[in-house]
């Protein structure tokens, strides 16, 4: 058997082939990420007439151009958790570290846990797409929330007090139009009776049944606030496009979440779970993107430890530890997106669902409110795993005919 230790760097990696007992195959060396020398690797490796793996650890998505040539190409590729990896490569005792080092140590790690090392399968190209759009979406809401912060830091100085008499959470454009016709209370007061007119135009398009009190409420506003900012072109300029970001980041928001719902309907699995309790057309696509091919997990246990809400247990002689803490361990944004379903369990409180009768269950046994709602997500998954494996084996037996 030949282990071949890849340590992965941005555009180029270092390769080592070793044999049990420490043989050297092939010494260290460097291959960039080019389809040539990525392919030269592959005609290396078929060409021994033994058992030969490829071993690498997880580095962001350094490491996609090279495992995706070799999956082709129907080599054995096992990906190491990097924490792993890093705690194997740290059992020696002096703290030299070279790529070419690292790959000796990646290639050992192949030879001594040889038969633990998992292969490497292609991913579905819909859950490819789902999980891809999945990180842009999460990356997209971030900005989103950055965005509302400074707009809300700007309108705090150009109009204090503005956004809790405009702002609508039913109708959440509604504050940002205003912004964009009335960016200061000095404008405002330079347009004179003019606003009031204005104001009640656009009041009545956006839906408000009494203007007038709105108006009052502002121009109270307008009489009394201090703007620490002053009515400058500058200024102008900055809260609009404030404004004008925010709406680009929220379109491409929308325009994600609309191809994860397209992609996530083509599933088997989609239907089913848009029948769960808390779980809506946003929530859909975003929970089967995280989880995935439920197929890929052993067991419920399996996808547990994979979203990091598992507690690992801890015994030692006669003492056992029972007030144990999540592991954390795991995929954040399964979590993320799990804790907005429970959230939404316990403000709909949905008669019957073992999910929501689970947590409050559990917070009579005097749980917080957010420990429940783990133990919540917890009785989730398994639910989720259960139903959904079960609909698989369903069409597999059914092919089957």
């Amino acid at each position: 058997m030949i282990s071949v230790g890849i340590d992965v760097s941005k555009g180029h990696s270092t390769v080592c082939m070793l044999k049990p007992g420490g043989e050297v195959v092939k010494p260290p060396f460097e291959m960039q990420h080019t389809l040539e020398e990525v392919i030269s690797l592959v005609n290396i490796i078929k060409g021994f007439d033994e058992d030969v793996r490829v071993v690498l650890e997880t580095t962001g998505h350094y490491h996609w151009p090279v495992t995706t040539v070799l999956l082709k190409n129907d080599v054995f590729v096992c990906e190491v958790n990097s924490l792993r990896m890093k705690r194997f490569c740290n059992q020696s005792i002096r703290r030299a570290k070279t790529d070419k080092i690292d790959s000796v140590k990646i290639a050992s790690y192949g030879i001594a846990y040889w038969h633990e090392l998992e292969r490497m399968k292609p991913a579905n190209d819909n859950y490819a797409e789902l999980r891809m759009l999945s990180r842009q979406y999460h990356s997209t809401v971030s900005l989103m929330i950055k965005g509302k912060v400074n707009l809300t830091t700007l309108l705090d100085r150009v109009m204090p007090g503005i956004k809790d008499i405009v702002f609508d959470v039913r109708k959440h454009n509604r504050l940002n139009d205003f912004v964009m016709r009335y960016y200061h209370f000095d404008h405002i007061k330079e347009m004179g009776k003019r606003f009031n007119t204005d104001f009640c135009k656009w009041a009545i398009k956006q839906g408000y049944r009494q203007p007038e009190r709105q108006l009052e409420k502002i121009l109270s506003l307008v009489q009394n606030g201090i703007p620490t900012l002053p009515n400058t072109t500058s200024t102008k300029i900055i809260v609009q496009e404030a404004v004008r970001a925010l709406r680009e980041i929220e379109t491409s928001r929308d325009i994600i979440l609309a191809q994860m719902q397209a992609l996530a309907k083509t599933l088997p699995e989609y239907s089913l779970v848009r029948e769960l309790n808390g779980i809506a057309d946003v929530l859909a696509p975003r929970i089967i993107a995280e989880i995935g091919d439920v197929r890929r997990f052993k067991n419920k246990h399996s996808l547990i430890a994979y979203a990091g809400i598992d507690a690992p247990p801890f015994q030692s002689g006669s003492f056992t530890g029972t007030e144990r803490h999540i592991s954390k361990r795991g995929n954040k944004y399964l979590r993320k997106t799990g804790f907005e379903i429970m959230q939404g369990l316990v403000m709909h409180k949905p008669e019957g669902d073992p999910v929501y009768d689970f947590i409050i269950k559990k917070r009579n046994e005097g749980k917080c409110g957010k420990e429940a709602m783990i133990a919540g997500l917890n009785k989730f998954l398994r639910i989720y795993y259960g139903k959904v494996s079960e609909l698989y084996r369903n069409i597999e037996n059914q092919s089957d005919f």
